[in-house]
C-alpha cells in the first residue's frame, strides 16, 4: 500500500478529525482576514527603520510575567506554524498561517527576516496601501 492510499484510508476512517481541522482552518481564515488589517496598522511607521530591533516594551516588566508571556506567545506561534503546515495539505490559508506563526515566535534572525520580507516591493506596496487607507503612515526603512 503506498503513502497516498494510506493517507486516504486514514482520512476516511477519521472524519471527525478532518471536519474539526476543516472548521479550524475556516476560522483561521476568517480570523486572519479580520485581524491582519488591524495588526498591520498597529505597527509603528519607523518599526523597521533601525537595522537592529529595539528593546521590547515588556523588558521592564516582572521577569515571571515576561517569561510567561514569552512562553505563551511562542506556544501560540508554534501551534499556528503547525496548523499552517497542516493547511498546506487541507483547505485554508497555510502559507499565511505559517507566516503569522513565525512572526509570533522568537528565534535568531527573526527581525532580519521581517525586514527583508517587508522590503519586498509588492508586499511593501500592499502593506502601505492598507495603512494609508486606514489612516496610518506608511512604513519607513
Amino acid at each position: 500500500m503506498d503513502i497516498l492510499t494510506e493517507w486516504l484510508v486514514w482520512l476516511e476512517t477519521h472524519p471527525r478529525i478532518v471536519i474539526g481541522l476543516s472548521v479550524f482552518s475556516l476560522l483561521m481564515f476568517i480570523g486572519t482576514l479580520l485581524a491582519l488589517p488591524w495588526l498591520i496598522t498597529r505597527i509603528p511607521p519607523d518599526y523597521f527603520a533601525p537595522p537592529h530591533r529595539k528593546r521590547s516594551r515588556f523588558a521592564k516588566t516582572h521577569p515571571l510575567l515576561r517569561w510567561d508571556l514569552l512562553i505563551l506567545r511562542n506556544l501560540i506561534g508554534l501551534l499556528l506554524l503547525l496548523a499552517g503546515i497542516l493547511m498546506l495539505f487541507m483547505p485554508g490559508q497555510g502559507l499565511l498561517t505559517i507566516l503569522v506563526g513565525l512572526i509570533l515566535m522568537n528565534y535568531p534572525g527573526k527581525y532580519r527576516l521581517e525586514r527583508w520580507l517587508n522590503q519586498r516591493p509588492a508586499l511593501l506596496r500592499a502593506i502601505n496601501a492598507l495603512r494609508v487607507k486606514r489612516g496610518a503612515k506608511p512604513l519607513e526603512f
